[in-house]
C-alpha cells in the first residue's frame, strides 16, 4: 500500500506537469501565429532605421525571425501561464484569497507590455543613438539583423520581466511568503541591486543611468506599497475570523 503522502506528491507532481505542457503548447501556438505575420512585425520595428541590415548566412533570417516570433508568444503566452500557476496553487488558498489573487492575471500582462513598451520607445533608442554617436567619427556603421534584434531583446525584455515585480509581490504577499515590513527592510539591498541592473544596461552617462534607474526604484515603491495593502487587507480577514471564533 502506498503512502499518501507519495500519493499526494506524485499528483502535485502530474498536475505541475500537465500545465506545463499546456503553457508549452499555448506558446508553440502563439509562436506559430506570430510567424505568419513576422514580416509584418519586422517591417514595423524597422520603420525608423534608416539603413538596410545585413544578413551574413542563409539561415540569419530565420533566426531573426524566430526571436521576433518568440518574444510575441511569450507576451501573448504570460497571462497563461499565469493562470496555469494560479490553477496550481489555488487549492492551498482560502476562498477569498482565490478571487484576489486571480485579479494578478491581467496586471501581470499588462505591467509587462508597460516594461516593453519603456524599453523600446525610451531605452533603446538612447542607447542605440548614443552607440552610433560614439562610432561616427571612427567608424562605417553597419548592422546584422541578428545583432540588432539581439541588441534590441536585451534593451527590451528585461524591462518586460522588471516591470512585473508589483504583481509579483502582490501575489507572493497574499501567499504570505512576503510582508511590507521585510519589503522595507530589504529596500538598501533591492535599491542596489537595481542600481547595478540599470547601470550595466545603459550606456556610461549619468542621465541614461537615471532614466532607468528612477522607474525601477518607483516600481519597487510601489511594489511596498502594495504589500502593506494586501498585508493589511489579509490581517483584517484572520482578525475577524478570530473575533467570529
Amino acid at each position: 500500500m502506498k503512502n499518501p503522502n507519495e500519493q499526494s506528491v506524485i499528483g502535485h507532481l502530474e498536475e505541475m506537469r500537465s500545465r506545463l505542457i499546456r503553457t508549452l503548447v499555448a506558446f508553440l501556438v502563439a509562436m506559430a501565429a506570430a510567424f505568419i505575420y513576422v514580416k509584418d512585425i519586422y517591417q514595423w520595428l524597422v520603420r525608423d532605421f534608416d539603413q538596410k541590415l545585413v544578413l551574413l548566412g542563409p539561415s540569419d533570417v530565420i533566426w531573426v525571425y524566430m526571436m521576433i516570433a518568440g518574444v510575441v508568444a511569450i507576451a501573448i503566452t504570460l497571462p497563461i501561464a499565469a493562470y496555469q500557476a494560479w490553477k496550481f496553487v489555488t487549492p492551498a488558498l482560502p476562498q477569498q484569497t482565490r478571487r484576489a489573487t486571480l485579479l494578478f492575471i491581467p496586471g501581470i500582462s499588462l505591467l509587462f507590455i508597460i516594461g516593453i513598451c519603456f524599453g523600446y520607445f525610451i531605452l533603446f533608442p538612447m542607447v542605440l543613438h548614443f552607440m552610433n554617436s560614439m562610432a561616427a567619427d571612427e567608424f562605417v556603421t553597419m548592422y546584422t539583423a541578428q545583432k540588432y534584434f539581439t541588441f534590441m531583446i536585451h534593451m527590451t525584455v528585461p524591462f518586460g520581466l522588471l516591470f512585473e515585480m508589483p504583481a509579483i509581490v502582490m501575489f507572493l504577499t497574499k501567499l504570505g511568503i512576503l510582508n511590507p515590513n521585510r519589503l522595507a527592510k530589504a529596500r538598501k539591498l533591492a535599491y542596489f541591486i537595481l542600481a547595478i541592473v540599470a547601470i550595466t544596461i545603459t550606456p556610461p552617462d549619468i542621465l541614461s543611468d537615471i532614466i532607468v534607474i528612477v522607474p525601477l526604484f518607483l516600481l519597487y515603491e510601489i511594489s511596498i506599497t502594495i504589500s502593506k495593502f494586501v498585508y493589511r487587507n489579509q490581517l483584517k480577514i484572520q482578525n475577524d475570523r478570530m473575533a467570529n471564533v
